[in-house]
């Protein structure tokens, strides 16, 4: 697919433009949620047609990747790539806005310290929770 413009901020934009794309990223790495059900189940009750449409577009950009379950062979799970896993910056980016911005959602004030005070060893910390 051609790109729409060299901007790196467009780039990112054609991957995960949109509010679903995020969302799905954000419960695979902060919610432990990696099969479609428990996807679907977010807060933000995302329509089957939209959860399915933005998983496939995530897996061909190289974000997430699909298996088969071990525990369930009828079920797929869903993970993040490296490049999925280099999102986290961004997401922890959009977390402390958030704290700033809109201090009266649910946002966790001990994450939002530990982004603030060791973002590095915080992103070391989801990464390796990623991994296991």
């Amino acid at each position: 697919m051609p790109k729409r413009s060299e901007c790196p901020i467009s780039n990112v934009l054609d991957h995960v433009g949109d509010k679903w794309s995020l969302l799905i990223i954000r419960d695979l790495v902060f919610f432990n949620k990696h099969a479609y059900s428990d996807l679907q189940s977010s807060d933000e009750r995302m329509a089957t047609n939209i959860l399915s449409s933005r998983l496939e577009k995530l897996e061909s950009d190289g974000l997430i990747s699909k298996q088969v379950d071990p525990k369930d062979k009828r079920k797929k799970v869903y993970t993040l790539t490296p490049a999925g896993i280099d999102m986290l910056p961004i997401l922890i980016e959009m977390i402390i806005w958030s704290s700033k911005h809109s201090p009266e959602l649910n946002i966790p004030e001990e994450l939002v310290a530990r982004a603030i005070s060791d973002r590095a060893g915080l992103i070391q910390d989801l990464t390796a929770n990623l991994a296991s």
